[in-house]
């Protein structure tokens, strides 16, 4: 049987485009990307579009080509604004009916163009399909009303149409064509199954108004050249054809309700309607325009159904006529008084979303080209997201630990499972000790042995010591040196003496060690606290190390009950409660032990269980990723996003039921076991074996609380050995420092002192003949030293270029204050010689002071030091934070720091007093800084850490010092200074 000719849509045409370059620029600039890692995503998405261009019309490789680059945009248009303003780029389709091309910027007008052709493809696929196979026919059928969903999606979702195929009139008509043969391939379906005629009835009425629906849209589209005038003719023969079919079956079924009369009235109206429709099938043209997308034979095809319906409502209509006129004699109503047809629809739109329901979406689409690009709003609405799972994660496990508290805290309280293993005779069992009991001993063993650090305090303090020591010698060496040429040049050793100069290191090397003393004092507090708990800290760590410990706390409790004037163990021959045999009729001991038993099993499974579900949902909420979810919800987000989070969040319901049912059932179970375990207790049987049990804790508590005793005392001298470690550490690091300060203190005075030396040999050789002269000059001045007369002075020597020292004159009082304090440093009790005021620790003048004195300033020779080739000779005034003279002057107590200074090592005769410029030094803050000396080079080290403490986060203060010492707190650190490479002080040390 010849099948009806269908109308299908003829599909936009489009030219190439270019997506990778704009892509590429946007990734670069906006989300700050290298493009080359998105470049073959570019060029899949450009491969899509050029694919889609090609789709073949007739097969669902076609429809699936569009579909999957209409997916690809969706995802797109999440991520990229692709229009005028962003993504530029220029989108050309041409109209399916009039072919005149549009182009716009929008991406919009891309997707509703792709989803015309969907649709049109659709029909295409529909219209070619063999209905006289049932395959065919449901294909057909369902690609219709596909292809009318996907038109009803451009007209919900695309407003302002640019070309006339996608106008909203357009559109509207081709939903109407693609509905009314949706319902045209379901009657066919119905009349070949032969059902009743009512049904073919109102589905072909339902079918003539959907036909009559899309004439108007038709005309409308003709009239404005947009259509062919064949699809009116067309619409316009299937029409009255379905008409004519509603009335002819609807004739059949008044026949068959024996109402001839109105039988006769349709089939006379359904004779002129099909006359009607095979009228227009004879005037069909025979050639076909290509953008109706309809067969030659398509003319052919409706004049033939058309005339073969004709002929089947003829002969109907004659044999009706002819029974009622001769037989039943009813009377044959007016066409207008005919009640219409019912209509039964039977096709109806197919959404977009369900074109390909029960298949793979992902797999029609392929994966998100551009998953790896998450936009910033998302980015946001996924961090609030994982918010609202964190809360649900905190709220489910603070449920689960308060059910285990509670399980933890009942239980406790009915002392289970402990004393059921009294009452089983378990009193003689090995008593196993707390997890933390096993965590004590191994934190000792895993400690280094206290003796050990003990040993490594003590070769601490004897270095330091050594240290300390070899200072000192120095010190006294180097001014047994400097008194002995004193001595033996008198006058002419005008070195300033060592004992003024040396006294703030010598007032470090004594508050050092008086540190050290106190710190043995507090290392001996620790040694003490270690010896009274050196028993216990051994048998835990050998209990720790060999793998003892239960064994170790199993001696320790049978210590404890064998010093207890109670023995709680039963008498030798006395029955266990379980064995005992009883008349009476109540459960036994043991049926109720065992009672109990099954519902702490009972109990710790829910436990378990539990704790597993909340793992579980952990687990899960981890792995909950729904940035997919929100990159296609972009656009509602704003608006529904509480909405889209609680949905979200009832993944996690069952596990969240779970728990809920699992702490109802934890409830339930407690209140049995509460019960129960009253009951055992209450009998008779067992109440005598309830003292024992409270014997057996105590003194179980007992062993738990000395041993966690002694593990306290370990942890406290350990934190007092390591801070003595450091103490030691850090201590002899100052010392290192202070040494280094001395030795350059030394090399220095040496240094100055064999420049003099040099001077005054030379000075010795060159006045030979004079030699006689000066003994008796300085036989002279010794004599007026000793003189008591103020005025007296001697006179230069003759021949001699080094300046005079002016007379000492002494006051009645010394001008030196007397201190005996402790703490504080010993001064002279008389200022030295051609010192007239006593300044503060002062700086000297600059160097053009000493220049406008007239007596000749010393710079010392560098050839006379009799250093090595290459080697600088060695300046006194350059040595020093800032450079001045290497050692005072006699009649001056502190080295001056005039930067730039460059004058002799002394002052001269006239001049008795240095400027006045204060500063600040290192030293003992109770003496005066006129008291303290800072050798040139000196680095002050830090004050002493002071003594350990007495124990543990203990600190050592002294009334007699204003620091506070501490281990492990220094106060600074101090730079080590540079020593001499040589002793340019050798040849001093041979003189006796």
């Amino acid at each position: 049987m010849t099948q009806t000719p269908m109308i299908s849509v003829p599909l936009k045409a489009t030219n190439e485009i270019d997506w990778i370059t704009p892509l590429k620029t946007y990734i670069r600039d906006t989300y700050g990307d290298d493009p080359e890692r998105y470049a073959e995503e570019c060029a899949t998405l450009n491969r899509l579009r050029q694919d889609m261009r090609g789709a073949g019309k007739d097969s669902t490789a076609g429809r699936d080509l569009l579909y999957r680059y209409y997916g690809q945009l969706e995802l797109l248009d999440l991520r990229f604004p692709v229009d005028e303003q962003h993504i530029k780029i220029s989108f050309t389709w041409f109209d399916a009916f009039t072919h005149k091309s549009t182009s716009q910027y929008s991406l919009a007008f891309e997707k509703a163009s792709i989803i015309f052709n969907i649709s049109a493809v659709l029909s295409c696929h529909a219209a070619n399909q063999t209905r006289s196979e049932e395959t065919g026919l449901k294909t057909a059928y369902h690609s219709f009303q596909a292809s009318a969903g996907m038109f009803t999606y451009i007209n919900e979702n695309f407003l302002h149409a640019p070309s006339s195929d996608l106008s909203r009139e357009t559109v509207k008509t081709l939903i109407q064509i693609m509905l009314a043969q949706a319902q045209e391939i379901f009657l066919e379906k119905q009349v070949a199954d032969q059902k009743k005629v009512g049904l073919l009835a109102k589905l072909s009425s339902q079918a003539a108004y959907l036909y009559q629906q899309a004439l108007e849209g038709v005309q409308e589209n003709v009239t404005k050249a947009i259509f062919e005038k064949v699809w009116l003719l067309f619409t316009q023969i299937k029409a009255s054809l379905m008409t004519s079919n509603a009335q002819y079956y609807q004739a059949l079924a008044d026949e068959d309700a024996n109402s001839y009369g109105v039988a006769v009235a349709r089939l006379t109206t359904a004779e002129t309607h099909a006359k009607e429709a095979n009228k227009i099938a004879n005037n069909f043209p025979n050639t076909m325009p290509p953008s109706a997308n309809l067969s030659a034979d398509t003319g052919t095809l409706l004049a033939e159904i058309t005339k073969r319906n004709l002929t089947t409502i003829q002969e109907k209509l004659k044999e009706l006529i002819k029974d009622n006129d001769y037989i039943y004699h009813q009377t044959v109503p007016a066409e207008a008084s005919l009640i219409p047809v019912p209509k039964l629809p039977a096709a109806k739109p197919i959404p977009v979303n369900e074109l390909y329901a029960g298949q793979d979406i992902q797999r029609i689409t392929g994966p998100d080209l551009f998953s790896k690009i998450v936009p910033f709003t998302v980015t946001e609405s996924a961090s609030l997201y994982d918010e609202e799972k964190a809360k649900l994660v905190r709220a489910e496990a603070q449920r689960v630990d308060m059910a285990d508290v509670e399980m933890a805290t009942s239980l406790d309280y009915l002392k289970l499972p402990g004393s059921l293993n009294v009452l089983k005779g378990g009193i003689d069992q090995d008593i196993r000790p707390d997890s933390e009991f096993q965590t004590w001993c191994d934190d000792v063993a895993g400690h280094e042995n206290p003796i050990s650090i003990f040993d490594t305090l003590r070769i601490d303090k004897d270095a330091i010591m050594t240290v300390l020591d070899r200072c000192s010698k120095q010190l006294d060496m180097e001014e047994s040196v400097c008194e002995k040429m004193r001595s033996k040049y008198e006058s002419e050793w005008t070195q300033q003496p060592s004992s003024r100069l040396t006294t703030t290191l010598r007032g470090n090397i004594r508050n050092y060690r008086e540190a050290l003393d106190e710190a043995a004092k507090s290392d001996g507090q620790l040694y003490a606290k270690f010896r009274q708990n050196e028993v216990d800290f051994e048998e835990m760590r050998n209990a720790a190390q060999t793998g003892e410990v239960d064994s170790l706390f199993q001696m320790a409790v049978n210590r404890v009950r064998g010093k207890s004037s109670n023995a709680t163990s039963p008498a030798s021959g006395e029955p266990n409660l379980l064995d005992a045999d009883f008349e009476d009729d109540s459960p036994s001991v043991a049926e109720q032990i065992a009672r109990v038993e099954g519902i702490l099993k009972k109990l710790d499974l829910v436990k378990r269980e539990r704790n597993q579900v909340l793992k579980d949902l952990k687990e899960k909420v981890h792995n909950d990723d729904i940035s997919q979810i929100l990159i296609l919800n972009k656009k509602s987000i704003p608006n529904f996003e509480k909405e889209l989070f609680q949905s979200e969040l009832e993944k996690f319901r069952p596990r969240q039921d779970r728990i809920s049912q699992a702490n109802h059932k934890q409830a339930s179970l407690m209140k049995e076991l509460q019960a129960t375990f009253s009951h055992l207790l209450q009998d008779k049987r067992v109440r005598s074996e309830r003292s024992k049990y409270e014997v057996l804790q105590r003194q179980r508590n007992s062993v738990v609380n000395k041993y966690k005793r002694a593990y306290q005392e370990f942890l406290d001298l350990e934190s007092g050995l390591q801070g003595a470690k450091n103490w030691y550490t850090e201590m002899k690091e100052t010392v290192d420092s202070l040494e280094k300060n001395v030795e350059t203190f030394v090399n220095n005075r040496r240094a100055e002192g064999s420049q003099l030396l040099n001077q005054i040999e030379q000075e010795i050789a060159a006045n030979k003949s004079t030699q006689a002269e000066a003994e008796r000059e300085r036989l002279r001045g010794l004599m007026e030293r000793m003189s008591m007369d103020p005025n007296a002075s001697p006179p230069p020597k003759p021949g001699s270029t080094r300046p005079v020292p002016t007379p000492l004159s002494f006051s009645s009082t010394p001008r030196y204050p007397q201190s005996n304090v402790t703490g504080q440093y010993q001064m002279p009790t008389s200022p030295p010689p051609n010192q007239a005021s006593y300044p503060s620790f002062s700086n000297p003048p600059p160097s053009t002071t000493y220049a406008s004195t007239p007596q000749q300033s010393y710079t010392p020779n560098p050839q006379q030091n009799n250093q090595p080739f290459g080697q600088a000779a060695y300046n006194p005034s350059s040595w020093g934070r800032n450079p001045g003279p290497a050692s005072p002057p006699p009649n001056q107590t502190t080295f001056g720091l005039g930067v730039g200074s460059r004058g002799p090592a002394s002052p001269p005769p006239n001049q008795t007093s240095f400027a006045q410029n204060q500063y600040s030094t290192y030293g003992n803050p109770q003496v005066q800084a006129s008291q303290q000396y800072m050798p040139p080079g000196f680095v002050p080290p830090p004050p002493p850490p002071g003594p350990p403490p007495l124990g543990p986060q203990q600190t050592i203060h002294y009334s007699q010092q204003p620091q506070e010492y501490a281990y492990g707190q220094p106060q600074s650190s101090v730079p080590r200074s540079a020593q001499p490479q040589n002793d340019p002080w050798a040849g001093l040390n041979a003189w006796k």
